[in-house]
């Protein structure tokens, strides 16, 4: 079975890790309540790679930060639709983070929406 996913990539001030990890554990405990099939989010440890582009450059990470390489998975992309759409109207979202009070810049966040061209 294929599966939909959504990627993200961020940021994040290594002192406040403690928090986004707080934060990343109600999240995903909406994200599968509404659906979602997986939700991982993962902290960089092995960043200083050479002759490729490090995610810490990608995602302009500062020295003082890390970087989150996060995913969830889905049916399809509807099935996405539909679950993202009930998790953005939950009030636990909004009462655990806005983007004002987000322990990352929201704004260096990248995103996206991926079809599965291979599994294994």
């Amino acid at each position: 079975m294929s599966v939909y996913v959504d990627g993200f990539v961020l940021p994040l001030p290594k002192d406040k890790l403690e928090e986004y990890k707080t934060i990343a554990a109600k999240a995903a405990k909406v994200w599968k309540e509404y659906g979602a099939l997986e939700y991982r989010e993962c902290v960089g440890e092995d960043l200083d790679v050479k002759e490729v582009l490090p995610f810490p450059t990608l995602a302009k990470a500062g020295p003082d930060e890390t970087v989150v390489f996060a995913y969830i998975t889905y049916k399809s992309r509807e099935h996405r639709d539909e679950v993202n759409a009930k998790v953005m109207a939950d009030p636990r979202m909004t009462e655990m983070c806005t983007p004002e009070s987000a322990p990352f810049d929201c704004k260096k966040m990248a995103y996206g929406g991926f079809t599965t061209i291979v599994e294994a």
